[in-house]
């Protein structure tokens, strides 16, 4: 199981599958380095504006630290997506892989 692809198991499209998931999960995560990026830089600004004490820069970190938060938020959904994506993948690949295998099913016994 370790180390497989989505190919394996005889799957006629295993490897465009493989392909897809691995675009997929390729855009993800540069939109999630892109936003983690914008946070690092966002929480260094409204630690600076904190330091100085200055009104019109605590004023000013309201609303930085509600980009921050809709900045986790969309993390969040990112991550989310990509679970999802990932589990409907794997359930299509284990239904192609049953139904390429018929033999291998357990049949119980007769009573």
């Amino acid at each position: 199981m370790e180390g497989e692809t989505l190919s394996s198991g005889g799957m006629g499209n295993g490897r465009q599958m493989d392909g897809k998931m691995a675009q997929t999960f390729q855009k993800n995560f540069v939109q999630v380095q892109n936003i983690l990026d914008q946070n690092r830089l966002l929480i260094n600004e409204i630690n600076q504006n904190h330091e100085s004490k200055m009104p019109d820069n605590l004023a000013r970190n309201v609303g930085l630290i509600r980009e921050l938060n809709n900045n986790i938020r969309r993390v969040v959904d990112l991550y989310a997506h990509l679970s999802a994506s990932f589990t409907k993948s794997m359930e299509a690949s284990s239904e192609g892989n049953s139904a390429a295998k018929p033999g291998h099913k357990r049949n119980r016994p007769p009573p």
